[in-house]
């Protein structure tokens, strides 16, 4: 590691040097056009016209002066820094727009920050793509003066970038810094070591970050999203000079398409799991034409650790692993089992999603802001004070049949049994063409504990408890879904949604359990709980899916949410549905067995 940091600091000084930026080396105007293929939001280019800029629910004042004011939040600083912006600025279209642009880009080469900010890869990779995404729109019309000193500073960035490139860390923002990195030697081939380093270290990459399955190692969909984006831009410019694709970045975009597919709601939204936000469905949908022209769905993402379950209109989308691994795991939440429901364009159950400002984005991490099971007020991972998962489920263990269009899920991990000696099981079954979700969740401990269901609501649910039948009423877009439990209390609290840009109010469907509490209203009739097709829960039987299973993630044709099937159909008996006595605790074994069965179901016919 001592050799390895020595050799990177030797190639960034030397990349420094101006001696190797020398002018009779560097190229009056990029040699290939490099064309930024998205669109930009002309509201914040014309706030940045008058000076402002806003990013991540931060909006400061840029410009002469205040490059190095560390006083910004860092990811505020890392935008400012990387240039993405000008995509706004050009959204705006006028003349004002572009001289403003051409000034803050002259400003900064007059004035280069010392801000370490402005040398981390990914950031210098984002200035490098940005700056000759739109050098037409800026500087093509400019003076020879700043042309000249835009392309030097460009060859010395390249230069840079090059020295720091491989990284010690590995996140989906290194992809940021490749794709810089591949705009220098586009722009400028006669630099041909821009385009070797390139080639040499990106199938390692792509091998770090893809799983076999395709998702993306840090198990989230908007960072899934995110990096097709990078890659698709890459692919482009590499056409663009009529580079051969690499085999490993080919290939990473067909196996990333159709979990990124696979991860939307019928709205078109991605589903809020590890720091996701819904996003933009016309931007996902340009990102998904770049990428690939066939349009399939991933239907099986073992190493992704994600379940996606389709009956009728219905879509149940289930975060089925721990957390991902160290040094992947900065956005990751304490989410592992927890769930989202829609049906058809419309959500009902959710996550909270994810926050962009500090105090949100670690309440927003916490178990409790998802659809799941919350033991003791604590959370199934525990998160390091630099910003990683310090704790989390060492076992998760999943299990998965489907017959006759009914689909049943046995899911289980162990983060709670360092802190509390206790496991979590839950148990889930959609059927009856999509209009039946039920669950049954099962806490065994040493002892006896107190824990709380909560079932997350969309914005737009309407909701109303019946507190004398323990049933809540859901309004959804003018159907009539019930939700009622056995073995526990059943109520409704306020929650927040930041799937959008900003935070909205909502509601949370909560079934508290408490020793001594009791089992739950006498007078309301016990659930029955659909069982599996026959007795091959922890068999290997053509109907069971494991998230053991490797390989390439099988794909279906993405159409209507009718069409879609979620899972192989098991040749097992008809599941049966007997009568459950009502849910409570147990003890067997000096062991204590909690269980609450619930049922959401659609009841206007």
């Amino acid at each position: 590691m001592v050799l390895r940091r020595w050799s990177q600091d030797a190639r960034l000084s030397l990349a420094r040097l101006p001696s190797l930026a020398g002018l009779g080396r560097v190229p009056p105007a990029p040699v290939h056009a490099i064309r930024d293929l998205w669109p930009g939001d002309p509201a914040s280019g014309a706030r940045l016209v008058k000076g402002s800029l806003t990013h991540a629910g931060v909006t400061r004042r840029i410009g002469p002066g205040r490059w190095e004011d560390l006083s910004y939040p860092e990811r505020f600083r890392a935008h400012l820094h990387g240039f993405t912006w000008l995509r706004d600025l050009r959204a705006v279209g006028t003349d004002s727009a572009r001289l403003q642009a051409r000034a803050l880009v002259n400003d900064w080469l007059s004035h280069p920050p010392t801000d370490p900010m402005v040398r981390d890869c990914a950031v210098t990779g984002a200035r490098l793509a940005s700056w000759l995404g739109h050098y037409d729109f800026f500087a093509a019309s400019a003076d020879d003066a700043f042309r000249q000193r835009l392309m030097t500073r460009l060859l010395t960035e390249g230069r840079t970038l090059a020295a720091l490139l491989p990284p010690d860390s590995h996140d989906w923002r290194v992809l940021t810094a490749f794709k810089g990195l591949l705009a220098a030697a586009v722009a400028m081939p006669d630099h041909n070591g821009f385009l070797a380093r390139f080639m040499r270290y990106i199938d390692g990459e792509l091998a770090r970050q893809v799983l076999q399955d395709g998702c993306h190692v840090q198990r989230s969909p908007e960072i899934q999203f995110l990096a097709l984006r990078e890659l698709a831009e890459m692919r482009v410019m590499l056409q663009a000079a009529q580079i051969a694709v690499p085999d490993s970045l080919a290939l990473a975009l067909d196996r990333m398409s159709p979990v990124l597919r696979a991860l939307r709601h019928g709205d078109g939204g991605l589903a809020l799991f590890n720091g996701s936000h819904a996003g933009s469905v016309a931007m996902i949908e340009m990102v998904l034409s770049q990428a690939t022209r066939a349009r399939v769905v991933a239907t099986a993402m073992p190493d992704g650790g994600f379940i996606r379950l389709q009956v009728g209109r219905s879509l149940l989308l289930v975060d089925a692993a721990a957390p991902p691994p160290p040094g992947f795991d900065e956005e990751a939440h304490a989410g592992t089992l927890s769930f989202e429901f829609s049906v058809a364009r419309q959500r009902l159950i959710v996550n909270c999603g994810a926050g962009q400002l500090p105090e949100w984005r670690r309440a927003l991490r916490e178990s409790a802001a998802h659809s799941l099971l919350v033991l003791e007020d604590s959370s199934s991972s525990d998160f390091a004070p630099q910003g990683g998962i310090q704790r989390r489920p060492a076992h998760v263990t999943v299990e998965q049949f489907a017959q006759d269009g009914s689909h049943w899920l046995d899911l289980a991990h162990d983060g709670y049994h360092a802190s509390f000696g206790a496991s979590w099981r839950r148990r889930l079954y959609l059927g009856d063409g999509g209009e039946n979700l039920r669950g049954e969740e099962v806490v065994e401990g040493e002892r006896l504990q107190s824990f709380v269901l909560r079932f997350h609501l969309h914005p737009s649910v309407e909701a109303e408890l019946d507190a004398d039948a323990q049933v809540i009423v859901l309004d959804v877009g003018g159907r009539i879904w019930r939700f009622r439990a056995d073995g526990g209390i059943v109520g409704l609290e306020e929650s927040v949604y930041f799937g959008g840009t900003a935070p909205e109010r909502t509601r949370q469907i909560v079934v508290r359990v408490r020793p001594g509490d009791g089992e739950g209203p006498a007078e309301s009739p016990p659930i029955a709980v659909e069982t599996e097709p026959g007795t091959e829960m922890a068999g290997e039987s053509p109907g069971t899916e494991s998230a053991e299973n490797g390989g390439v993630a099988p794909v279906a044709t993405e159409d209507s949410a009718s069409e879609q099937p979620a899972a192989e159909e098991a040749p097992a008996p008809a599941p049966s549905t007997p009568e459950v006595a009502a849910s409570g605790p147990t003890e067997a074994g000096g062991r204590t067995r909690q269980v609450v069965r619930w049922a959401l179901m659609r009841t206007d016919g």
